[in-house]
């Protein structure tokens, strides 16, 4: 385990911690200062079993992850985090050098919330982290009492405890697909273009929205309609544009 950077002792406890998942110290270092000085506490791991150590240790609120580690990858630490209930809904932004469509798609299947592919601009990076993270606070501060929830047919969204549920069994969903749901169902009948969705529901602003970034909307909408199962045919494509939920 390599010490991160911290330049406010004093305030840690305020402010959100960031585990990096990385084996290459100089990728890891560049990381870790640009997240420091964006005022996040930061921890370092070199390899995947140490960076799952380090998660039992104490769950962080956001992990930075490197899909290609050695020993264990970052593909299976990204399945034991998703398998592990304390972690299911823990933030992940997985960093690699694949920049294949098929293996940005594996990777978002298997529980990622965003991705980055090798080279990277460190001024994105902290923004996606800052656009994640944010939603993800937010949704973990939301009250769980009088919220409302959202419906269609047998599916029900409870935006006070995040809880979604199909004839009454509970979906496990990512913080991304929960966000991409809630922005779907809350505006039904309405079609809203890859690029609204990923405003609403990764709060990124419209310089991230690149075609790259917009492809991410696609991967996510697949993923959450296997979740949904029947459910998952009323999230219709609309060709050519984007996406609305028709509900039933």
């Amino acid at each position: 385990m390599r010490p991160g950077i911290d330049d406010d002792a004093g305030k840690r406890k305020a402010r959100p911690r960031v585990l990096v998942i990385e084996d290459d110290d100089e990728i890891a270092g560049l990381v870790a200062y640009q997240l420091t000085r964006a005022r996040y506490r930061v921890e370092t791991a070199a390899d995947g079993a140490a960076g799952l150590s380090s998660l039992h240790r104490e769950i962080p609120d956001f992990v930075v992850l490197d899909r290609m580690l050695p020993g264990l990858s970052g593909d299976e630490v990204l399945r034991a985090i998703r398998d592990e209930p304390a972690t299911r809904g823990l933030p992940v932004l997985m960093l690699t050098a694949k920049n294949e469509r098929e293996d940005r798609i594996e990777g978002l299947e298997m529980g990622a919330d965003d991705y980055l592919t090798k080279p990277f601009s460190p001024r994105e990076l902290v923004l996606r982290v800052d656009a994640i993270l944010r939603r993800a606070q937010g949704e973990r501060l939301a009250p769980a009492t009088g919220a409302r929830v959202l419906s269609a047919g047998n599916l029900r969204v409870n935006l006070g405890s995040n809880a979604v549920t199909l004839a009454g069994k509970r979906i496990q969903l990512t913080p991304t697909e929960f966000r991409l749901l809630k922005t779907l169902m809350e505006r039904p009948g309405r079609t809203q273009s890859r690029r609204q969705l990923l405003e609403a529901a990764w709060d990124a602003d419209r310089g991230m929205a690149d075609r790259n970034r917009t492809r991410t909307v696609d991967m996510h909408v697949r993923r959450l309609r296997a979740k949904l199962d029947e459910a998952g045919d009323w999230i219709e494509t609309v060709r050519g544009f984007g996406y609305r939920f028709r509900g039933r």
